[in-house]
């Protein structure tokens, strides 16, 4: 994609409005994947409440690796959507895991 010099301007103007995010007049807090980011951590939020409950020096690994599953998720739009879906089932199984108190698959804590 290539644009023109009007978009400098606007890169600016978006810059000082900067204090809007997060607030009721955020222009793309409404967006699907701005709500997805928000209930992401929410998630996040509650599984570590879980795993702090139950922690014990066996499942210590798993819980680490339960903590680690945000950084799976990177991209923007189809690629973040990929991203998270995997994220998702690496932390549904890991946090089974956790549950069952069975030791951690490999490929999941990587």
């Amino acid at each position: 994609m290539s644009f023109g010099p009007w978009l400098l301007p606007a890169f600016r103007l978006l810059a000082k409005l900067k204090f809007l995010r997060g607030t009721a007049f955020d222009p793309f807090g409404r967006s699907l994947e701005r709500r997805t980011e928000r209930k992401l951590i929410e998630d996040y939020e509650t599984v570590l409440a879980k795993v702090l409950d139950a922690l014990t020096p066996d499942n210590h690994h798993i819980a680490v690796a339960l903590a680690a599953i945000p950084e799976k998720i990177r991209g923007f739009g189809h690629v973040k959507q990929r991203h998270l879906t995997a994220a998702k089932a690496d932390e549904a199984a890991l946090f089974e895991q956790f549950q069952a108190g069975a030791p951690a698959l490999l490929k999941a804590a990587e």
